[in-house]
């Protein structure tokens, strides 16, 4: 009888092994994990008109800051809050807009990719 609890105690052991380690590989990896190209499409669709987007253009409009150079002003983390609660700053001529929380991982992992 002590060796089948000794082998049901090995079972257990191993299962919630298992089980911490599916756990962990879980939780490691983010449920919606930012997406580069989604947050390139929310830059040409909102931003383009005035920021360069890409690693080499000028800005259409000369006072925008081309998105490649941001990180050298601050770090681009930065902008998860006013992306949240609607930016109001920058040029002038800038429209008021407002990200959802998905859409801002998505562009500041577009900004990342450009540094």
């Amino acid at each position: 009888m002590a060796i089948a609890m000794e082998t049901v105690d090995q079972f257990t052991r191993a299962a919630i092994g298992a089980s911490l380690i599916v756990s962990h590989l879980l939780c490691a990896a983010p449920a919606n994990a930012a997406n580069v190209e989604q947050g390139r499409r929310l830059a040409s669709l909102y931003c383009a008109q005035c920021h360069a987007i890409d690693k080499v253009s000028p800005s259409p409009l000369t006072i925008a800051p081309p998105f490649r150079a941001l990180h050298e002003r601050y770090p681009v983390e930065n902008l998860q809050e006013a992306l949240a609660e609607g930016i109001v700053v920058g040029h002038p001529t800038m429209p008021q807009f407002r990200f959802e929380p998905d859409q801002i991982g998505d562009f500041l992992a577009f900004l990342k990719s450009l540094e």
